[in-house]
C-alpha cells in the first residue's frame, strides 16, 4: 500500500532532467547476457525451468493486495520457486523516495517499478508488484514493458469495496483523507481506475487468505508458471466409493498375505498419504533411493528417508511370485489389495546399518527386522476401508487431508507442528508458546499448534498412547496450551528410533499435512545405545541435518531451545549458562522416578493435572 502526506507540506519532485542536473544518455548500447533464459532457469531455484513473469497487484489502498503478496511469495518460495515482491511502501523507502503523488510522479512511479519488475523477471523469478497503481495507461504501459521483452505478465485485480478498505483502514489513511488531511488520496479525492480486462479479480471482501492464493496458483498453473506437482497434493490409497464393492469382491479371489500390526499400521501411513507420492509400498528402484539418499528422485527430489517396506517369508514369496494382485489380510480381514507386485531381496544386515548407523540387534525395531521376512515386496496400495483401531482414540487420528481442512476453518496463516512420544513438561509448553510469540511478531495473525504425538508402534519402556492423550488433554484443560489455537492429532506411523534418519520422515509428513514449522528438539527420535546406554546419537545432529535435509523446502525448522526448571522462577524457563547454578535438569529417567514413588516435581514443572495422570500410570504399573 502506498502512503501520503500533507499536500500543503509536501514540494512537488519533477522528474525533468535539468532537476537532476544530469542529461538523458544516448550514447547506450543493449548488452545481450551470455547466459540463456533456459539455462538460468535450470539453476534458480529447486525446479527445473523458466518460470520469470511478473504477477501485478492493483487496487485501492486497504483492499489487501500487501497480504496477499507477502502470502503467494510464502507459498512458490516454500514450494522451490523463486519469487520477490515489490511493494509500494517498501519501494517509495527506496528506489522511489523522490517521487511524490502527483499525476506526473505516478506515472514514473509505476514506470521505474515495471522495469525493476521486468529485470527480476528476466532472472527467472516470479515477480510480484502490489501497488495500488490507480491510472489504466500505466498499467498498460507496464504491461507492454514486459511483452516487449517477451516475458508474461498478469494483471490481477485485488478488489474490495470503498467502504469494505474504509472499515480495515490498518494506517488510518481514509480517516485522515476524509478529514481533508490528506489530498490526492485514491479512491476519496483522486479516481481509481478498475482494471478493463484483468487476468484474474480477488474478491478480498468475501474470498480468504488462503482462497485468494489458491486462485492465484491456478492462474499459473494454468499458464506453465507453477508446476502442477508444485502443490503437494496428498495421495490417498483408499478405494474410489463408487468402486469399492468390486475391490472387496476381487480381494476375496485374491490369493493372500498375512500382515502383523506393525504392517498395518504402515499400511494406514500409505493410505492416508502420510508418505505421499508414493502409491504402495516401496518397490526396489523407490528403495533404493531411499536408503541411499533418503530421497525420492523421479519427478523431482523429495524427502523420504525413512524404507516403507513390506517383507514377506521366502515361502510366500515363492507361492506368490507371478501373481498380478494379492490381498493383505490382518487379524483374519482382507484389508487392503496389492497389485503388480515386486519382490526383492530384504538385506537386513545393509538396511540396518544404513538406516540406523547399527546393526546391534537389541535396538528394538532393528530387532524385528532381523526377525522379518528375508524378501521385501512392493506394489500399487489399494485400501478397502478407513482404518480403525476402536481404542476409544481414534477421533484424533485426523488424516493429512482432513488437517488441512482444519486449519482451513481455522483460518490459520501459519501451522506449526511439534511431534512427540513422551509426556508433555512446561519446557515442552515453553518452547510452544516462543514459537507461536514468534510467529506473531512476523505477521502471522493467525498461527495454529498441531501437537502430534506418535501413535504406532513404540519400545515397551515408552508411555503407552492412551496414557499420553489422557495426559496431553490434562496439559489443555489446565491452559498451559490455548485450546483455541491447537489441534491435538494423532499420527499413525511406528517409531523405530532412528535419530537423524527419522527425524526427516517426521518432519516431511508434517509437511504433507499442511505444516509451515516445525519444532525440533533435543536427540529427536534417539534413544540410548542398547549396550553401552550412551546416547545412540549426537543429540544436536537432528535439528542439524533438519537444516540442511533436501526436499523439505515447503518447512522452516524452529531449533530447540534448551528449557530447564529455574529454581529461581519457580519455572520452566530458557538456559542461561551464566546462571547455571539457578537451574536444575531434570532428566526424563528422574520423571519416571519421581512419578513412579509418587513424588510430585518442582512447582511449574508440569500442570498439575498432567503430572496426576502420569503417577497414576505408574502406579498401575507397579501394581502390574
Amino acid at each position: 500500500m502506498e502512503t501520503y502526506g500533507n499536500s500543503h507540506k509536501k514540494q512537488k519532485l519533477s522528474n525533468a532532467a535539468e532537476s537532476w542536473g544530469m542529461q538523458r544518455a544516448t550514447n547506450v548500447t543493449y548488452q545481450a547476457h551470455h547466459v540463456s533464459r533456459n539455462k538460468r532457469g535450470q539453476v534458480v531455484g529447486t525446479r527445473g525451468g523458466f518460470r520469470g513473469c511478473t504477477v501485478w497487484l492493483t487496487g485501492l489502498s486497504g483492499a489487501g493486495k500487501t497480504t496477499v503478496s507477502m502470502a503467494l511469495e510464502e507459498y512458490l518460495v516454500c514450494h522451490g520457486i523463486p519469487c520477490y515482491t515489490l511493494d509500494g511502501d517498501n519501494i517509495r523507502q527506496g528506489l522511489n523516495k523522490n517521487l511524490g503523488f502527483s499525476p506526473e510522479d505516478r506515472e514514473e512511479n509505476i514506470r521505474r517499478i515495471a522495469e525493476v519488475a521486468r529485470l527480476f523477471a528476466d532472472a527467472g523469478l516470479v515477480c510480484i508488484a502490489s501497488f495500488i497503481s490507480p491510472y489504466g495507461r500505466d498499467r498498460l504501459n507496464a504491461r507492454k514493458i514486459h511483452e516487449a521483452a517477451g516475458l508474461p505478465f498478469f494483471e490481477v485485480f485485488v478488489d474490495a469495496p470503498l467502504d469494505v478498505c474504509e472499515q480495515r483502514d490498518v494506517k488510518g489513511l481514509y480517516k485522515r483523507a476524509r478529514a481533508g488531511e490528506i489530498r490526492g488520496f485514491t479512491g476519496i479525492d483522486s479516481e481509481y481506475e478498475k482494471p478493463e480486462a484483468p487476468e484474474l479479480v480477488l474478491k478480498t471482501d468475501s474470498c480468504s487468505v488462503n482462497e485468494c492464493i489458491q486462485q492465484l496458483i491456478d492462474l499459473l498453473q494454468e499458464r506453465d508458471i507453477v508446476p502442477v506437482d508444485a502443490s503437494y497434493e496428498v495421495k490417498e490409497l483408499y478405494v474410489q466409493e463408487n468402486k469399492l464393492d468390486l475391490a472387496k469382491a476381487d480381494a476375496e479371489t485374491l490369493p493372500a498375505v498375512q500382515i502383523g500390526k506393525v504392517d498395518m499400521q504402515w499400511v494406514q501411513v500409505l493410505a492416508e498419504g502420510w508418505a505421499t507420492p508414493l502409491n504402495g509400498f516401496m518397490r526396489e528402484r523407490e528403495y533404493l533411493q531411499c536408503l541411499h539418499f533418503d530421497c525420492l528422485l523421479d519427478g523431482g527430489v523429495i524427502n523420504l528417508s525413512v524404507p516403507v517396506v513390506l517383507p514377506v517369508s521366502s515361502a510366500d514369496k515363492e507361492r506368490l511370485d507371478g501373481v498380478t494382485a494379492m490381498a493383505l489380510v490382518y487379524e483374519g480381514r482382507r484389508v487392503a489389495i496389492l497389485r503388480n507386485p515386486e519382490f526383492y531381496e530384504h538385506r537386513k544386515e545393509e538396511r540396518c546399518a544404513r538406516q540406523w548407523g547399527t546393526t546391534c540387534k537389541d535396538h528394538p525395531y532393528i530387532k524385528m527386522v532381523m526377525e522379518s521376512g528375508d524378501w521385501l515386496v512392493g506394489g500399487d496400495l489399494q485400501v478397502l476401508d478407513r482404518i480403525y483401531w476402536n481404542d476409544g482414540l481414534d477421533q484424533y487420528r485426523l488424516t493429512p487431508t482432513e488437517l488441512k481442512q482444519k486449519f482451513k476453518e481455522m483460518n490459520a496463516d501459519a501451522v506449526f507442528a511439534f511431534q512427540l512420544r513422551n509426556p508433555v513438561h512446561n519446557g515442552h509448553a515453553l518452547l510452544m508458546q516462543d514459537t507461536h510469540k514468534r510467529l506473531i511478531e512476523r505477521g502471522y495473525r493467525r498461527p495454529v499448534l498441531l501437537l502430534h504425538p506418535l501413535g504406532g508402534w513404540t519400545k515397551d519402556d515408552d508411555v503407552p498412547l492412551p496414557w499420553r492423550m489422557k495426559q496431553h488433554a490434562a496439559v489443555l484443560e489446565e491452559g498451559v496450551l490455548n485450546p483455541d489455537s491447537t489441534i491435538v492429532a494423532i499420527f499413525p506411523s511406528p517409531m523405530m528410533y532412528a535419530g537423524p534418519t527419522e527425524v526427516q520422515w517426521h518432519c516431511r509428513a508434517r509437511m504433507v499435512a499442511g505444516a509451515n514449522f516445525y519444532i525440533v528438539g533435543r536427540d529427536p527420535a534417539g534413544m540410548p545405545h542398547p549396550n553401552t546406554g550412551k546416547d545412540l546419537y549426537e543429540p544436536t545432529h537432528g535439528a542439524k541435518v533438519l537444516t540442511m535435509a533436501p526436499g523439505l523446502i515447503t518447512l522452516e525448522i524452529v531449533p530447540f531451545k534448551v528449557a530447564a526448571y529455574n529454581k529461581v522462577k519457580r519455572a520452566m524457563d530458557f538456559y542461561d549458562a551464566k546462571n547455571h547454578q539457578d537451574y536444575d535438569f531434570i532428566s526424563g529417567t528422574r520423571m519416571r522416578r519421581m512419578a513412579r514413588e509418587g513424588e510430585n516435581p518442582p512447582d511449574g514443572f508440569m500442570a498439575q493435572k498432567a503430572w496426576a495422570v502420569l503417577k497414576e500410570y505408574y502406579k498401575l504399573l507397579e501394581k502390574a
